[in-house]
């Protein structure tokens, strides 16, 4: 059957997103080894990896965003042209980036505006419970400790701090709705 199907590239950047972040826990625990042993060499080529392995993934990011825009526009105008379909990928692909920003804003505006990680998603997990799939319980093959939807709240942070919903410069561990957060979560609640 041929079909255009454009959500095979909107899974394609899931999948490329949860790679590179599995990719930069591995760095990260490099670097933590490193540090540890006191091989302060190894543990700063660890740092520089972990950065530019970051900053890869926020462009990547950006890209999934273009990518969704471009969509937008050419469901509009309607092509009428098909591509061979490339079969949907695997059923269990994890919650959007994206359904974590309400929860995450709304959570911190009813903290007073700031709170710490540890408060913060608990309550963010409770107000995702009908949203969140079941892959998104399971652990990181990186960081078995870490279930999957917690990774994926702690990048859609970093996310919302790129957008300057929340504040990127607060102390570490502490989170902070700005007041461009503010505004967005009453447009897209009200």
């Amino acid at each position: 059957m041929i079909t255009n199907n454009p959500t095979n590239v909107e899974a394609a950047f899931e999948i490329l997103l949860e790679e590179i972040e599995a990719e930069i826990v591995f760095v990260n625990t490099a670097g933590a080894k490193g540090f540890e042993a006191r091989d302060y060499d190894r543990a700063k080529e660890a740092l520089e990896q972990a950065g530019a392995l970051t900053a890869f993934r926020e462009k990547v990011a950006g890209l999934s965003q273009e990518w969704k825009g471009l969509q937008s526009r050419q469901a509009q105008y309607g092509s009428g042209v098909s591509r061979r379909d490339l079969r949907r990928l695997g059923r269990g692909l994890r919650t959007r980036e994206e359904a974590y920003y309400a929860p995450i804003l709304s959570t911190l505006s009813e903290m007073g505006g700031m709170a710490k990680l540890a408060d913060v998603l608990p309550i963010v997990e409770s107000k995702m419970k009908g949203t969140l799939k079941k892959v998104d319980y399971e652990p990181l093959a990186s960081e078995p400790e870490m279930p999957r939807w917690r990774n994926a709240a702690q990048w859609a942070r970093s996310s919302l701090a790129r957008d300057g919903l929340i504040k990127s410069d607060s102390p570490r561990g502490v989170w902070e709705i700005s007041e461009a957060g503010k505004q967005w979560l009453a447009k897209h609640q009200g």
